[in-house]
């Protein structure tokens, strides 16, 4: 993804012979939604002026007394659209008020771009820097239905562990044993080809790719990741990052699911971020304290460490989320830092001495989250650390995992529950209103739309599960 100006992005898709003309954006809780135009309609103008929709149907959004809305794309985000049968440019915007033409204030990518402008307002750094790890699962089939009298759920994966006995005509074996997927060669890691097309699709649209593997778990689970970007710029990398993975697996007859913990008894998918702050050319988390860091990224740390429990209700969002925060499958549980230890919140990664490539790496986060909402707020809570000069404390280079009872009770952990992390948003969120890059309205509904969108309705529904332990009580 390059810069373009509006003239370069239509000559851009006249070059393509484009027909159609595409146009994204994210949804509260960090879904692509889309609607399409005819090429005619993009004009040099159409890039001040947007396009109008009716936001009242998008979730979190507005309600139907003021659902005009518009979309202004952002000549920055074209590419075209490698799954269309006609020639179609994409085109990823922001959304405006059409009476006030202000930001609306529920756009996540509008979130972002205020904690960009924010970061350049207190002089501390000039640009906030994102490498996502985001895993996902490629599973042959899935099934699910929830009714007043059923619930279930079925997956299915050819590499699945539990296919070992199935009759296949013939079975070929080589299915990845639990939490030893990574990293054998084919056959017994049977997506190499797919991965690899994934990889250079997102290559083709601009995004850099810096490596591609099967992951720990069983079932397909995989990992491609991108080469570092700015805030906004990697939110939307990220978008576009779904898009491809779960197209190209659907042109082969595979699903993808980014859930945190599909799979019970093995790893869940995370999205370990990695970060810094540069300030023109001057890497600003490089010096000489712990593990290299500079005054800055402790600081840093101990912002993310403090603000971690409030953190998570926006990089952890789901129920599922925290199916995965769970001891013993090399999931993030205690909010510690450390040099190389991945069983820190917090890792410092020590592959290169250079002082371009020190950064810190957040391990909490998960591939469900809204990337712009997510990267915001981590920025913002690293900033208060910054300027509050919070000690991060003591760095715990040992496996956590094997620390006896009575120092393991003295580390802090990760919330249990999304509801406790929303708790913990509700009682410490003035971090994330500085700048007004959050707002009051846009915490404030995240917290109501996930309690009774999502913790209220599976709160009220039977468990399969009950009905083994109490079906006979």
């Amino acid at each position: 993804m390059r810069k373009r100006t509006p003239s370069e992005v239509i000559e851009f898709a006249r070059d393509h012979k484009t027909a159609v003309v595409d146009l994204k954006f994210l949804d509260f809780p960090g879904t692509w939604q889309h609607f399409s135009v005819p090429i005619e309609a993009l004009t040099e103008e159409a890039f001040d002026e947007g396009f109008g929709f009716d936001g009242s149907s998008i979730r979190g959004w507005r309600n139907i007394n003021e659902s005009d809305m518009l979309v202004i794309p952002d000549p920055n985000t074209a590419f075209m659209d490698p799954f269309t049968k006609e020639p179609t440019l994409s085109l990823v915007g922001d959304i405006f008020d059409p009476i006030t033409r202000e930001r609306y204030n529920r756009d996540p990518r509008g979130t972002a771009l205020r904690a960009e402008n924010y970061l350049k307002s207190t002089g501390i750094a000039d640009a906030a820097v994102y490498g996502p790890e985001a895993e996902f699962f490629i599973f042959d089939d899935v099934r699910f239905e929830q009714k007043e009298n059923m619930g279930y759920y079925y997956i299915d994966s050819q590499e699945g562990s539990w296919n070992t006995g199935r009759e296949e005509t013939p079975n070929l074996a080589y299915k990845p044993r639990y939490k030893e997927g990574y990293f054998p060669v084919p056959p017994t890691d049977s997506f190499q080809d797919l991965r690899s097309e994934m990889m250079l699709t997102l290559i083709e649209l601009g995004c850099d790719v810096e490596t591609q593997h099967h992951e720990v778990a069983t079932a397909g689970q995989a990992e491609i990741d991108m080469k570092f970007d700015t805030l906004t710029r990697m939110g939307d990398k990220l978008m576009i990052y779904k898009y491809v993975i779960r197209n190209v697996a659907r042109k082969h007859g595979k699903t993808v699911t980014f859930m945190a913990k599909p799979v019970f008894n093995d790893n869940g998918s995370g999205m370990h971020v990695h970060l810094s702050l540069w300030k023109g050319d001057k890497p600003l988390f490089s010096g000489n304290g712990y593990a290299g860091l500079s005054d800055v990224a402790l600081h840093y740390i101990g912002g993310l460490l403090k603000h971690a429990p409030a953190l998570l209700a926006f990089s952890n969002p789901t129920t599922n989320s925290y199916k995965r925060l769970v001891p013993g499958f090399e999931a993030p549980v205690n909010l510690a830092y450390s040099q190389r230890n991945r069983s820190a919140a917090i890792r410092i990664p020590m592959y290169s001495p250079s002082a371009k490539s020190k950064r810190i790496e957040f391990r909490c986060p998960d591939p469900t989250c809204n990337p712009y909402l997510t990267f915001a707020a981590m920025l913002m809570a690293g900033l208060d650390g910054i300027e509050n000069r919070i000690d991060p404390g003591e760095p715990l280079d040992k496996n956590i995992y094997d620390l006896p009872p009575a120092e393991l009770t003295k580390i802090p952990k990760t919330p249990a529950s999304l509801a406790d992390a929303l708790s913990a948003l509700e009682n410490d969120h003035d971090f994330l209103l500085k700048g007004d890059v959050f707002t009051e309205d846009v915490v404030q509904t995240w917290i109501q739309y996930k309690k009774e969108r999502e913790i209220v309705a599976l709160a009220q529904r039977p468990h399969p599960y009950e009905f083994f332990l109490y079906f006979d009580a």
